[in-house]
This record gives structure tokens, sequence and C-alpha cells, in this order.
């Protein structure tokens, strides 16, 4: 007797032996029982999932003696005749060589006539898509209504390409890909009936290379024992096909995460030195990462991965090292460099390229984010910055004032006795009274106060101009060539910053508005009156100083330039630059 291979010695002969596609066979058996046969199904699926076993099963099923019925007995007569191609009334016809319309005018014809032997008459067509078009129209009219002994069942892995009216017409039914652990389990019984002793590792490689498809997991099988014998190792696996060993990805995947760019390239340069598939190796860092990623957003949970036990304990470690930004750029940027390794001259050139985008990519944050960012800052909400506010002075204790006999306290400032820190009123505290002074010399004493605390603020302050203050309304004006800073100064932080300033100035709970106002032309240095009295400012008294010195500063404008420290000092700045992950290099006015 001539040898048979694996894959049609061990072919699932019913319902019950076919692997991962209970989806199916439960309905199929159901519609059985309940007596609900439709007269055309569609079977849809990658290529060794069981399309084509299933259709023969099912024409089993119906063909049987005392069928239909779901459980029959393999030894019946006339399932042995459908099991070994000989039965008369199910035909099974290759669409690929037999696409022409004359081939489906031919069947036309044959199926009015009845089943030779059997109840139905069954179609088989495999590859269905392979029809042209003008034999799918002329398949039309019989497919919609056949005689009612006849049966279509029709297979394709690109059911895309099956025409509309064709596919309304059937059943349909979607095979899905094996998963591995399945795989793997069929396989150890397969090889334990032929006599063949094989390791778990490599029986997950055979599986993890057949990507889902048991038929190609078995021919894999059968050629293994061809070159190895009775004895296969994982070795022999990932020298035969040039996969990688699964401690190798790990331990390149591990490097991109921790940023360890020698030892990847080092990795990689093993693996193409020994004859693996970077193509090859690249599905695998793929296939890698998602589960990483799903594992991730998931918290752990195992029933969305096809993963074995150490595998899951190498995703839980790494998951440490991780975020989910970083892990979809990752899949990014090797998912782009799979599509242009296909016209790629150096193959391993790219893949190195890829894998020091990769360990860029696994910290970068998204243009999105970036920008929300941004806009959270610009408006002074954003999630971990806090908006410049009162000194800390405000939030805690002010430090005991060391008060002496010839220094007299300042005007409104009440202190208990000497050597004693002032009592805690109730309530809000009182506004320290100040003198009033004029429009422009608050403006410049404001200007000088934003300064300390945002330089970066005081820069687009310095365009602006005092328009009025009344009602507790500071209205500031930008000139209309200028007017495009507002939207860029016009923010709950930078309001929040000016009316602390205020306070402090002793305007408390004084609202800032921004308009577009002209300024008007400020008096000449010769005509200008008199520099009013100092703006006196909370807190422990100070010496008197004389009153030009104090006439000069108030007058003295702000400085127009700034250090690189004052910049770095700045909240909004550093925010900025943790954001960008950038460094100021140079300062300019």
């Amino acid at each position: 007797m001539s040898y048979q291979v694996i894959a049609r010695k061990y072919r699932p002969q019913k319902f019950s032996d076919v692997v991962g596609q209970e989806h199916v066979t439960r309905t199929l058996s159901r519609a059985i029982e309940q007596n609900r046969i439709a007269h055309a199904y569609l079977f849809c699926g990658p290529r060794g999932t069981g399309k084509t076993t299933i259709a023969r099963i099912f024409a089993k099923c119906l063909n049987c003696t005392g069928g239909p019925k779901a459980e029959f007995d393999e030894k019946d007569p006339k399932c042995i005749e459908i099991t070994e191609g000989r039965s008369l009334d199910v035909l099974e016809i290759d669409a690929a060589s037999n696409r022409g319309i004359d081939e489906i005018r031919g069947l036309r014809e044959t199926v009015r006539y009845a089943p030779a032997s059997s109840r139905f008459k069954v179609y088989v067509i495999d590859e269905v898509h392979m029809l042209t078009k003008e034999a799918f129209n002329a398949l039309l009219k019989t497919l919609e209504e056949p005689p009612a002994h006849v049966k279509f069942m029709f297979a394709t892995t690109e059911p895309e390409k099956v025409l509309a009216t064709i596919l309304s017409r059937c059943q349909r039914f979607d095979l899905r890909r094996i998963p591995s652990a399945l795989i793997v389990k069929h396989l150890s019984t397969i090889a334990a009936a032929e006599g063949v002793k094989i390791d778990s590792p490599a029986l997950y490689a055979i599986a993890r290379g057949a990507e889902g498809g048991m038929r190609d997991a078995e021919s894999t099988l059968d050629q293994l024992i061809s070159f190895c014998g009775a004895t296969i190792e994982e070795a022999d696996v990932l020298s035969m096909f040039g996969l990688t060993a699964q401690d190798q990805l790990l331990k390149l995947t591990g490097a991109i995460l921790a940023g360890e760019t020698d030892v990847a390239l080092k990795q990689l340069n093993d693996l193409s030195a020994s004859g693996k598939d970077l193509g090859r190796l690249v599905s695998d860092l793929l296939n890698h990462f998602r589960n990483l990623l799903i594992f991730l957003v998931s918290r752990g949970d195992l029933n969305m991965l096809e993963v074995s036990e150490a595998e899951a304990a190498i995703l839980a470690q790494q998951a440490k090292q991780a975020t989910p930004e970083g892990l979809t750029r990752i899949l990014e940027v090797l998912g782009e460099a799979e599509i242009r390794l296909r016209e790629a001259a150096s193959k391993k050139i790219l893949i190195e390229v890829a894998i020091l985008r990769s360990i860029e990519a696994r910290n970068a944050v998204s243009l999105d984010s970036v920008l929300k960012q941004l806009n959270e800052l610009r408006a002074g909400t954003g999630a971990g910055t806090q908006p410049v506010t009162a000194p800390a002075a405000a939030a805690s204790p002010a430090p005991r004032p060391v008060p002496t006999r010839s220094a007299p306290a300042q005007p409104g400032t009440k202190v208990d006795a000497l050597n004693e820190s002032p009592r805690p009123a109730p309530g809000p505290q009182p506004v320290v009274s100040v003198p009033a002074v004029g429009l422009e010399e608050l403006w410049t004493a404001l200007l000088e106060a934003v300064g300390r605390a945002s330089p970066f603020v005081r820069t687009y302050l310095l365009q602006a101009h005092p328009v009025k203050l009344e009602n507790k309304l500071f209205v500031i004006g930008f000139d209309p060539e200028s007017q495009e800073q507002i939207g860029l100064v016009d923010n709950a932080r930078n309001h929040e910053l000016l009316r602390t300033k205020l306070q402090e100035l002793g305007h408390p709970h004084t609202q800032i508005k921004f308009v577009v106002a002209e300024a008007k032309p400020r008096p000449r240095p010769a005509e200008q009156p008199a520099a009013p009295p100092p703006i006196a400012r909370p807190g422990p008294p100070a010496a008197p100083k004389p009153a030009q010195a104090d006439a000069a500063k108030a007058a003295k404008p702000a400085p127009t330039t700034f250090s690189k420290e004052d910049f770095k000092n700045d909240p909004l700045i550093q925010k900025a630059l943790e954001v960008f992950k950038g460094q100021i290099i140079e300062v300019r006015a």
C-alpha cells in the first residue's frame, strides 16, 4: 500500500474530530437535528483550516444511511464512498481549473437529474472565487432555486472576490485560524500515534510557523519525521525552517525595551549569520509586541493570547518596562519595516534601522498627546501642572519677624508684642492698604512682579500697555499690529498670576481683561511729574530708603533680556522642556 501523508491520514472524518471550528460544526449539527438544511453554504477562511473537510463531513451527514443525521457510522458504505471520493452523488469541482461558463452550463444540465443512490446530490466547489463573472451569472438562477435534491457547498480563501449576488444566496461560515495551543495538542496526539518523540518547544515552533493552519502544521511534522527520524527537537525545527528560537526572540525584544542598542544589534547579527529568515523575524517581533500590548492593556488577561506559560511569565516581566503608547509606536515602526522588506535590497540594514527606531520609539509621545498637553498648558489646566498663584508664603506660615524698637511697623500691620509672631486672624486676612499711584507706575511695578515669577509671561506683556483700572477691572491693551499676542497670554493661568501680583500691590479681587487698543503717547522724560512714593508691599518691615532711590527704582524700566537660568526657572518653560524632551540653547530678547 502506498504511503499516505499525515495531513490525509489524520484528516477529520466527523464533526467531533474537527479542531478549532466548533462554532461551525455546532451550527451545522443543530441545523440537521432541526431539519433546517439550506440549499447553499459558503465556507470561508485561511488555508488549511478545514473548509473542504467540513463540506465533506456535512455531505456524509446528509447522505449517510438513515440520514440526514449529525452522528453517523464511519463504516457506513455510503460514508466510505464519500471519504474515498467514489460517490456518484457527491461531486467535488475545482473552480481554479473549471472556471469558465461552459463548465457551469454543464453543471446546470446535471442538477436536473436525481441522485444515483443517495438522498441528495451535493456539489462541493473549491476556490469558488476563481470562477469568472460570466460563470457566476450563469450559476445565479440555479443557485437561487435549485431542485430539492441538490445542495451546494462552496469553499474559498477570498470571499471578497465572490459576487454579492452569490453571497446573498448562501449561508456563510467564516472559519478562523486555529489557536497554537490546539495545534500543539493535536500534533502531540499524532506524534504519539506515529511513535515519534518530540519536545514541547519543538511543537510550539511548528505551531508558530503554521500561523493557524492545521494542514501546514501536519505537513511540517511529516517533513520533520523524514528529516530527523523518531526524535525531534526544537533546534531541528528552527534549522529546517529558518525560525528564531523563543529565547533568542525574547532576548532581542528585551534589549529593545531596555534601550540596549549594542545588545539588540549583536543579537540581530547572530541571527542573520546563522541563516535565520529575517522576514519571519520581523513577523515574530510584531506578534510578540502585539501580545505584550494586549497583555498590558488587558491587565494580564491570558484569554486573549495564544502563549505558553513560559511566554506568559516573560510578558509579565516585560510589561513593567513598557507603556501602551510606546508599544504602539514600536508596532508602527515594525509594521512599516515589514511592508518595505519585500522590496528592500538589503534586508539586514532595513531591520537594523527598524530596531534602532523601535528603541527610540519606546519612549516616544504621540503628536496628538503633545498637542493636548500644550493646549492644557495654554489653558492653565494641564494635568500635572500647577497654576502660578500666590507665593508660597500664602500657603505656609510666614517666617517669624524680627522687629526692633527703632523700626516702626508699616501702616495696616498688627504686631502683638516684641519678639512675638503675629496671631492668625479668623477668616480672610485684611488687605494691606497702599497709597494711590498712577496707572503707568502700577503697570511698571506689575511687570517687575510678574517678571520675578515668570520671565516668559513678562516678555508678552512688554508689548502691552495699561488702558484703565476701575471697578475692580484692569484692562490691558495690545496695539493692532500686536493683537495676535492676546491669544498667547489670555488664559486662566496668566489671569491668576496677574490677579495675585495685583493683590500684592494693593489691588485685591481685580479681574483682568485683554483688548485691542492703541497706546496713548507717553510724556517726554522732562515733562514727567515727580515720582510717587514707593508702593508698599506686604511682608516684614524693611529699613526706609531715600525717596530719590525709590523714585529712580519705580521709574526704571524692566530689563528686556533674560539669562538661561531665568527661563529654566519658569514653570511653563519647564513643562514645555519636559513634554518635548528639549533643552535651552540660546535666549534672545
